[in-house]
């Protein structure tokens, strides 16, 4: 398994794999609207091999985790987790939200909705906790192990003038790592022009690479109407699988490479599948918390001439760790190479430069919709 970055900004969900793991400092916030909490998964104070051998590595991205650990985040980057469906993020006051309710989850099926307040997890307080503890209490069970499926959860919410709680019974659930919202009509106030692709756009939000991600975003493209513009937003995306930066980057192009990374001794390369979407016009968005898989993608589709890239200077990761199994069970992520784009670039420290940035108190995804409306579908 591959990976090129701690999966974690944006709202923090039970699946770890949306809890920052490994140096995820200085991530900035997602789209306006939507907390950001940059923190880290429960740790273990035993000392273990995976540990002694990070400490003497030198490797700033390197990260060390219990055979319990990594076994939580080798389920995340599968893209599956034990929950009851809800994304949450602290709001001002020290107050827990549920910023998102994963369709189809025991959650959305008891009515709960974005927005309301959780105030208790099983009769304890939520307020005023960091969100991994308040994401630790709804998986239950033991740190990086989590309750089964089945297993019952009483939260305590409010919506407005009302209180009350929840029974839920947490099932085994996917992350849905894309979602898909339709655009209205521009904040300018002038009057659509049809075959203005932006008249039609959607924004296409790609949260983590989880094992899955491209297909999600496959079929969330087959999905749009023909010949409309598409936001593709990887802003506060810190990345993931590879492979599955790899396959999304196939979503839009035509085959061909999309990057190249060092493995050791061999330099491998990453290729599109013939096919893609290379019609609909496209604007990918970023901004500081867009980091490696994400920034390879970016730079895939901006190097390969497919988009325009609208944002602000990414992070900077631009390295790929591999796990190490260790004697005593424990694992090392180190890493073993870095990436370049089809253009020969690599991202470390310094970033992606967006082909247009966007400067403070400028809304971006408005910035990248007048982008959107100068580029011509292709045929």
């Amino acid at each position: 398994m591959v990976f090129v970055a701690v999966l974690g900004a944006g709202a923090v969900t039970e699946s770890w794999g949306d809890v920052t793991e490994g140096d995820a400092a200085s991530v900035s916030p997602g789209p306006a609207g939507e907390g950001t909490e940059g923190v880290t998964p429960p740790r273990e104070d035993t000392a273990h091999d995976a540990e002694e051998l990070v400490s003497r590595s030198g490797d700033r991205w390197a990260a060390a985790y219990t055979a319990r650990e990594y076994e939580g985040l080798r389920q995340s980057l599968d893209g599956r987790y034990v929950g009851v469906g809800v994304s949450v993020r602290r709001t001002g006051a020290d107050r827990i939200e549920i910023a998102r309710v994963q369709p189809g989850s025991p959650a959305a099926k008891a009515g709960v909705r974005a927005g309301d307040r959780l105030v208790t997890v099983d009769g304890t307080s939520a307020e005023g906790r960091p969100v991994t503890d308040v994401v630790a209490l709804l998986r239950g069970g033991a740190p990086g192990e989590g309750a089964p499926p089945g297993s019952r959860v009483v939260l305590g919410l409010s919506r407005g003038s009302l209180r009350w709680e929840e029974g839920l019974e947490r099932a085994r659930l996917s992350v849905e790592t894309v979602t898909v919202t339709t655009l209205g009509a521009a904040s300018s106030g002038a009057p659509e022009d049809p075959g203005d692709p932006a008249a039609d756009a959607a924004r296409v939000r790609i949260d983590s690479f989880t094992r899955g991600t491209g297909e999600q975003l496959r079929r969330a493209m087959e999905g749009l109407p023909p010949g409309g513009g598409i936001l593709l937003d990887l802003r506060g995306n810190s990345g993931g699988l590879v492979a599955e930066a790899a396959e999304a980057a196939s979503v839009f192009l035509d085959g061909g490479l999309v990057a190249t990374y060092g493995d050791g001794d061999t330099e491998r390369a990453l290729y599109a599948e013939p096919g893609g979407n290379t019609a609909s016009p496209l604007v990918v968005l970023v901004d500081g918390g867009t980091m490696s898989a994400a920034e390879l993608l970016a730079g895939a589709l901006q190097d390969r001439g497919r988009a325009v890239v609208v944002g602000t200077r990414t992070f900077g990761k631009g390295s790929v760790q591999e796990p190490r199994e260790q004697p005593d069970g424990s694992v090392a992520e180190l890493t073993v190479g870095h990436y370049t784009t089809p253009g020969g670039r690599t991202f470390e420290e310094d970033g992606l430069v967006p082909d247009l940035e966007v400067r403070p108190g400028q809304d971006a995804q408005e910035e990248a919709r007048t982008v959107l409306s100068g580029l011509a579908t292709r045929s």
